[in-house]
């Protein structure tokens, strides 16, 4: 089996070991009629322990000795048997080794006998969810932002949990805080252009990227990542404040923008409509003066006083 290349998009292509194992699930004996009958084995085997020791007392050798001998093997099967009941939840599963051999996984609910020399680990196929840290990195641009995530996954092959990996738990955990930092690296906090992607203003697109990539990063696990997203976005404290008078002053230069060119034209409109009314014909000059006062009223961020000219239009 050659190992797999994951390739993470707008990342490094990550050179991923091959599964040297991989879930095969098994199914047991039925558990019930195991359990019924070590039950009964038990109690023959503490009748007979009993019943020997009485006629032995009474000097009965020839029965007592056998009850005796035959009464803790029974018990002694009795609690072999007893080990080999395995009892799997809804949501969970069981990976079975014999002699550190992986024989395989029980998913089936319920209770089940296997051979009781069989260790049998728990693991819970429940969907989880982990929460990183609130991290301190440098964005595309290199502004210190302050970031966390949320990813929800679960375990897909149990085997590739088990033996792939130390502790699964933490693998996810580690990997899921490196590729939260890989992703806020990639991409600035803000968009400077149209078209850019931003950690602010593309959510839906960073999660989804982010998903790829923890995905990517854990497959070896065997673990599939259900969703992920961004709880916590945010410039680090030291320049909170100079980025969000830099967000400020963006602002109102974009509204400033947008009252210009709404007052220009308005301005046109006046023209063009005085001169097919025919209202007032107005030289180059006043034309002139005429839109500067016009753009000093619609552009103006304070009333305007008016002057009254009582005079001739060139006074």
């Amino acid at each position: 089996m050659t190992a797999p290349h994951v390739s993470v998009e707008d990342g490094p292509v990550l050179d991923l070991p091959a599964p040297k194992v991989t879930e095969r699930v098994i199914t047991g004996a039925p558990g019930l009629p195991v359990l019924g009958g070590a039950l009964l084995a038990g109690l023959a085997g503490l009748a007979g322990l009993i019943t020997g020791g009485v006629q032995l007392a009474g000097g009965n050798k020839g029965l007592g000795v056998p009850l005796v001998v035959l009464g803790p093997l029974l018990l002694l099967g009795s609690l072999i048997l007893l080990c080999g009941l395995t009892v799997v939840s809804p949501g969970s599963a069981r990976v079975v080794q014999l002699l550190g051999t992986y024989r395989g996984t029980i998913r089936a609910e319920g209770i089940s006998w296997l051979n009781p020399f069989t260790s049998r680990r728990h693991i819970s196929l429940r969907i989880r969810n982990h929460e990183t840290e609130t991290a301190k990195v440098n964005d595309a641009d290199g502004n210190p932002i302050e970031i966390a995530a949320v990813v929800v996954w679960q375990v897909e092959d149990s085997a590739m949990a088990v033996f792939e990996v130390d502790d699964y738990t933490d693998f996810v955990a580690i990997q899921t805080e490196t590729a939260v930092r890989h992703i806020a690296t990639s991409y600035p906090y803000d968009a400077h252009h149209d078209g850019q992607l931003s950690l602010r203003d593309g959510a839906d697109e960073i999660a989804r990227k982010l998903s790829a990539e923890i995905a990517a990063r854990v497959a070896s696990a065997g673990v599939r990542v259900v969703e992920s997203r961004i709880t916590r976005l945010a410039y680090a404290p030291e320049v909170a404040q100079v980025m969000l008078q830099r967000q400020q002053a963006g602002a109102v230069v974009a509204a400033r923008r947008l009252i210009v060119e709404g007052a220009v034209g308005m301005v046109e409109e006046a023209l063009d409509r005085l001169a097919e009314r025919d209202v007032v014909e107005l030289d180059e000059e006043r034309k002139a003066a005429m839109v500067s006062n016009l753009l000093v009223v619609l552009c103006g961020d304070r009333g305007t006083q008016p002057v009254v000219n009582t005079g001739s239009l060139y006074q």
